[in-house]
């Protein structure tokens, strides 16, 4: 009897060491739907003033609090731009990676924020918007062709 005891104590302990690496800590029978989070990686790119790059990296050297919580909250993590000289014209590159369920939803809620709206009031005016993008846009979405983690 101790025997039987101690090997189901085993497999219960085994099963749930199994549940919560899989990330479901339900023993329940019914296992937990909690997926983690799908990551969409994105690339963007716009042209930058020449004359306006020291003030967008001098902006850039010191975000705003609210704005890089309003960056987070809307759910785009390990975000990062680069400054690129190609063919003696100044160009932007950025990269973020979402974490949320409704990109577009997250999107018109940073562009909402009042103080998102005051940043990009300074951040704007530095940027010249690629050809081919809709009104009002100013970074132009590139394909990803690759990919390794």
């Amino acid at each position: 009897m101790k025997t039987r005891t101690r090997s189901t104590l085993i497999s219960l302990c085994a099963i749930a060491i199994a549940l919560l690496v899989a990330g479901c800590a339900c023993l329940s029978g019914k296992c937990c739907t909690r997926a983690k989070p799908t990551v969409q990686r994105y690339g963007m790119i716009t042209g930058l003033k020449p004359e306006k790059a020291d003030e967008y990296k001098d902006l850039h050297a010191n975000p705003w609090p609210d704005v890089l919580k309003q960056i987070r909250e809307c759910n785009i993590r390990n975000y990062s731009i680069y400054l690129i000289e190609l063919e003696d014209e100044p160009y932007l590159f950025s990269y973020f990676e979402y974490v949320g369920e409704d990109f577009d939803a997250d999107m018109a809620r940073m562009a909402a924020d009042p103080v998102t709206q005051q940043w990009w009031s300074r951040t704007d005016p530095c940027q010249i918007p690629l050809p081919d993008l809709e009104e009002g846009q100013i970074w132009k979405g590139m394909e990803e062709v690759f990919h390794c983690d």
